[in-house]
């Protein structure tokens, strides 16, 4: 009601002409005040009355009630301080919201007939009332006051400016609030001041536009800003702005300008810059604040080592948290729960459970709170440690802590997400037995635990149950579960019908991420038709299929082996306005080049270059390794110039390509001659590269050299690999270098590098076809049936050498005993 009365005072002000007579009129028939009765005596304990709480909306309405009947002018001061009161008074049992009375006490001095004559407002009457409008969260009928102001001539000073400038602020009207600070202020002849200034930067920072602010501080601090200069306020309200958009480097930049101005900082701008600091993870640029702090003088308090603990732990790094401990106790700071719960969070994070236990039982008596309880018990359930988990679920109550559903929900995930639903299932009958009711978190685990396990009927029941039984409405995350679960189980017909409910009741449906991710794990599960259909079934839902879901298709169809079904979602793409990108398109060409499709590969790769899309490096590698694998090393090489020509970065893996090409192909020679080049313009190789070259060197019978190679890889910082010594081994054993190959296998083995199977083979192979029976039993010796066992080519050749006439019939017993059943065999 009163907002009404308010806006008619605003919208249609009293004339002088019409005030002088009310006023005589009202002096004609008003009876003479009482002797007794005094304005200011009565408006002063009322005042007092207000600041005790005392003071009721009655109590305030019937001393109006007198003021008007007594019609003895109130002193200015007297009215404005006594609706300061109200405006500034919190709310208690006599009076629940004191800047509403006030403008309904006002509202009654516009309406009554006496009321401009004893009570008449000043500008600072309309300070006060506009003041009370913010309080209020009603800043337009502040700025409705200030029209007031200016139709009634009053000449507006610096405090009301200040106050119109907080109304545009709280009104949200931030561009407007600059516009009454640089241009409109002075126009009043009024100068801004550190308040009008401050007030704006903070509401800039509000809105998310520190950069504004930033600007606006920097004009304040130049010439044109008036001879007020930025102070430690105003720095520290931009600084926070930046700090809340994720801005740290901005915010640390303008704290060293603070600094560079001779503004010092107080503890709570220090604490939020190191705050900021340790959630980035900047430790080192977070202790250096904190020895600034420190030599400023400015004492570091709770939330300071607070932040620098939580930092620390964060990382892992528990020595510099033993030491922030150390140094906070030193300087007299108790650390408090907050500190406390803050580091057995980090602790459990890093699986250090039972360290944060121990600091748990250590605060025991001394504030451990619901929120310790929760933080060990989450810590207990990750470990999957029920026994101490349930321990300490007991023992809350002996606390005098009471669960709350938040603790349950912990417990209840804790058995459901490893599948032990009936303990899942008692947790919650207590829960209910506690008087606490399952809320969407707690049906969110029990249906995810339930379809994570396979049980599709029982997980739609938990829905309907929450649904339905306990009203309980479920959320984005449980829908996207259920229709998650529903698409990779095949049935599409209820997941629509669950998409279908999710948008009439406003939930946002499934996004297109979420259908690719399903898409990806059927496709690589081979399930590429079940992919196609969840692919229909987001056009079906009005969805539009994007570059991903189309690029995933084409993966799974490629893995399969459908080719041309893998073309022809390409052209669909195209067809649907959608333009392929490099990973479509290399895609695509990997999958030709892998099963020897060059060609096609090729038109692709044409065609990506066509289209104006810029191969990668990863790109002309797969073409680059495809050509050399189907012998066209000529086309390799066009294609590896035109890859220079274009300015794609070469990677060390691009040259060993193509040395491993130029192997492959005949071309040791050559590529021998190309690693000496490269080795001349000191790129750096790994020992892929020297394997390849050891091996090129020893085809073209430059043993010599390649013992070299070998020799020097420890000087060029490389290890050799289990590939490494598979080619040394091979190598000498071809040369007939029996005992250095024998001597280099035992090298590998101390180096700790495992042969591999097909080592172990080649060496039975190429020792029995040189006679060497009983090395090469030493060697069959070491095939244990895991990770070396015989193939095929390698039992045939022993068939062939021990069995009926067999060439090395006679020295069978050589071999290991279990080898020796050829023995009868013709």
């Amino acid at each position: 009601m009163s907002s009404i009365h308010l806006r008619h005072c605003s919208t249609m002000p009293m004339s002088r002409v019409c005030l002088r007579r009310r006023l005589s009129s009202f002096s004609n028939c008003t009876s003479p005040p009482s002797p007794t009765w005094s304005p200011h005596a009565a408006f002063a304990a009322a005042t007092e009355r207000v600041r005790g709480g005392t003071l009721s909306p009655q109590d305030a309405h019937h001393l109006f009630d007198e003021l008007f009947r007594q019609a003895t002018p109130v002193p200015e001061r007297s009215l404005d301080g006594f609706l300061a009161a109200l405006g500034r008074a919190m709310p208690s049992e006599a009076c629940r919201d004191g800047p509403s009375l006030a403008l309904t006490l006002f509202n009654r001095v516009c309406r009554e007939e006496a009321g401009m004559r004893v009570a008449p407002p000043t500008i600072f009457t309309y300070g006060i009332l506009m003041n009370c409008c913010c309080r209020m969260g009603r800043p337009d009928l502040g700025l409705a006051y200030f029209g007031r102001i200016l139709r009634a001539g009053l000449k507006a000073n610096q405090i009301a400016a200040n106050t119109v400038i907080k109304c545009l602020c709280c009104a949200k009207h931030s561009d407007e609030a600059v516009n009454m600070l640089l241009h409109r202020m002075s126009d009043l002849g009024c100068v801004p001041d550190a308040f009008s200034y401050n007030t704006v930067l903070k509401s800039l920072c509000e809105d998310g536009r520190s950069l504004q602010a930033l600007d606006l501080l920097l004009q304040m601090a130049s010439k044109e800003g008036g001879a007020c200069s930025p102070d430690m306020v105003a720095y520290s309200t931009v600084i926070h702005g930046f700090l809340k958009e994720g801005k740290v480097d901005k915010a640390c930049n303008l704290f060293d300008e603070m600094m560079r101005q001779g503004v010092v900082p107080d503890v709570v701008t220090y604490s939020s810059i190191i705050d900021a600091l340790c959630k980035a993870g900047a430790m080192y640029k977070a202790e250096l604040f904190l020895w600034q702090m420190v030599d400023d003088g400015v004492r570091p308090d709770e939330v300071t080592y607070t932040s620098m603990i939580h930092g620390y732990s964060t990382l892992g790094r528990w020595k510099q948290v033993r030491k922030m401990f150390r140094e906070m106790t030193s300087r007299g700071l108790i650390p408090d729960t907050v500190t406390w719960n803050s580091f057995m969070d980090s602790l459990c994070k890093h699986g250090r459970t039972k360290e944060a236990a121990e600091v748990f039982f250590s605060m025991a008596g001394k504030g451990s709170n619901i929120v310790s309880y929760t933080i060990l018990l989450h810590g207990y359930a990750n470990e999957g440690s029920f026994a101490d988990m349930m321990s300490l679920f007991n023992s809350m109550k002996g606390g005098g802590i009471v669960a709350n559903c938040k603790v349950f929900n912990i417990l209840i995930g804790a058995y459901a997400k490893r599948g032990l639903i009936d303990e899942a299932m008692l947790i919650l009958t207590e829960m209910r037995g506690q008087g606490l009711s399952p809320d969407v978190v707690t049906y969110s685990t029990l249906i995810s635990a339930h379809w994570r396990m396979g049980k599709l009927t029982d997980a739609m029941d938990k829905f309907s149950q929450m649904v339905v039984g306990t009203g309980v409405q479920p959320d984005t995350v449980v829908y996207h579960s259920l229709v998650q679960f529903l698409c990779t189980h095949g049935d599409l017909v209820k997941a629509k019908e669950l998409i279908s409910e999710m948008m009439n009741k406003s939930i946002a449906r499934p996004n297109t991420a979420l259908f690719s991710s399903i898409m990806d794990s059927l496709c690589n599960e081979g399930r590429v038709i079940d992919a196609h259909h969840i692919f229909d079934l987001v056009i079906d839902i009005g969805e539009k299929p994007d570059i991903s879901m189309f690029s995933t298709l084409i993966d799974g169809y490629c893995l399969v082996g459908e080719m041309d079904k893998a073309c022809g979602v390409l052209d669909a793409m195209v067809s649907a306005g959608i333009e392929p990108n490099v990973i479509t398109y290399s895609t695509l060409v990997s999958r030709y080049c892998k099963r020897g499709r060059i060609d096609d590969g090729l038109i692709l790769f044409r065609q990506m270059l066509h289209k104006k899309v810029k191969p990668t490096t990863v790109t002309y590698e797969t073409i680059l390794n495809g050509l050399f694998r189907a012998g066209r090393t000529a086309d390799a090489k066009k294609i590896f110039d035109e890859m220079i020509e274009s300015g794609i970065m070469v990677s060390i893996s691009t040259y060993n390509i193509i040395l491993g090409g130029l192997c492959r192909n005949n071309c040791a020679d050559e590529a021998i001659i190309l690693f000496q080049k490269l080795r001349a313009m000191n790129v750096k190789f790994n020992i892929t590269t020297l394997n390849t070259i050891i091996n090129a060197l020893y085809k073209v019978e430059r043993r010599e050299e390649a013992n070299d190679l070998f020799a020097a890889l420890p000087a060029s910082g490389l290890v050799p690999n289990a590939s490494t010594y598979g080619v040394m081994v091979q190598n000498l054993l071809k040369e007939g270098a029996v005992e250095e190959a024998d001597s280099m296998f035992s090298s590998m083995e101390k180096s700790g590098c495992a042969p591999s199977s097909r080592l172990v083979n080649d060496v039975i192979r190429t020792l029995l076809e040189k006679g060497e029976i009983v090395k090469a039993g030493k060697y069959m010796s070491k095939v244990d049936e895991k990770s070396i066992s015989l193939e095929a080519s390698t039992s045939s050749l022993l068939l062939s050498l021990f069995s009926g006439n067999g060439k090395y019939r006679e020295q069978l017993q050589l071999l290991p005993a279990k080898y020796q059943f050829f023995d009868g065999i013709s």
